[in-house]
């Protein structure tokens, strides 16, 4: 088991996402803050702030120690509950300017505790959330998505796929918050390398997943209804991150840097009560694609 193997992908990760996000932007650049944590480790928050393609991207590492899991990180292995831990990883959210481009959110990690004997596990993923779906780009990350777990097991899309239907859903508004793509905790078996090399995998495949989308649709024009609606969708984010994602509750539970934990909320957003898309709308079409569908069975046609 190579932790520090793991560390150092995961540091070269971060780097390479950060510079081919900033090849988009003529002159917006990511700002850097390195932390430390009482408990132990620490990590380095990057964010990139009104860009021209991105308003706001950020790209987090984290390498943290604790004393005993809290909670959200136990609830699904009783077992090690109580134990010292030790947590690294890469996250990101992107909430880019143009509405027509989607938000996407990666996460890849690695737990390890301090029991005897010592329990690891590896969790991550990658999921798409457009405001004015396009199915050609549907089809085209679930395609990447399908091809990078394929060549570690057949039926890794199918079982991460769902689960990153039923994970991304807003259960309170019943429907999901984006049209998904890959969502997978707790993964042990069959061994520390088969694990290491999905993660490596996933990490690689996302901008190969997410930079063309952008390619195409950041020149598409829009005006202020789409940057209206854009915000609104974006106060659904929030709802999810705020209410039922289990990283932001890890983090706030284990004493984790408030303002890196948070860099995923949107610099712009809006609540409004009871607001509804006029019937027939670009904006009413995006409810057909916020339940969990069979994308590639469904548009199996589109290129």
């Amino acid at each position: 088991m190579d932790i520090e193997a793991v560390r150092t992908f995961l540091l070269a990760l971060q780097d390479r996402i950060c510079a081919e996000v900033e090849a988009f932007e003529p002159s917006a650049r990511f700002g850097e803050d390195a932390w430390t944590r009482a408990e132990g480790g620490g990590g380095r928050t990057r964010v990139l702030k009104r860009g021209e393609v991105f308003e706001q991207a950020g790209v987090g590492f984290s390498d943290v120690v604790g004393a005993r899991l809290p909670a959200s990180a136990s609830a699904h292995r009783p077992e090690v509950a109580g134990q010292g831990f030790r947590a690294m990883g890469v996250s990101l959210v992107f909430h880019p300017r143009n509405p027509h481009v989607p938000t996407t959110h990666l996460n890849v990690r690695l737990f390890t505790t301090t029991g005897d004997p010592a329990v690891w596990w590896f969790g991550g993923g990658f999921d798409l959330t457009p405001h004015y779906p396009v199915d050609a780009d549907i089809v085209h990350w679930h395609r990447v998505a399908r091809a990078t777990c394929e060549a570690f097991d057949p039926g890794y899309y199918p079982r991460f796929k769902a689960w990153c239907d039923e994970y991304f859903r807003l259960r309170h508004r019943g429907e999901s918050r984006g049209v998904g793509g890959l969502f997978y905790d707790d993964l042990h078996e069959p061994d520390f390398e088969h694990c290491f090399g999905l993660m490596r995998a996933v990490g690689n495949a996302f901008l190969d997943a997410y930079l063309p989308i952008v390619r195409r649709r950041m020149h598409t024009p829009y005006g202020e209804r789409e940057r209206e609606f854009q915000r609104y969708r974006r106060g659904r984010y929030v709802e999810f991150n705020l209410v039922w994602d289990r990283g932001t509750l890890f983090g706030l539970q284990s004493g984790g840097r408030t303002e890196s934990i948070l860099m995923s909320l949107p610099p712009e957003l809006r609540f409004e009560y009871g607001w509804q898309p006029e019937p027939g709308s670009a904006e009413a079409r995006l409810a057909d694609y916020l339940q969990p569908r069979d994308w590639l069975a469904e548009f199996a046609d589109v290129e």
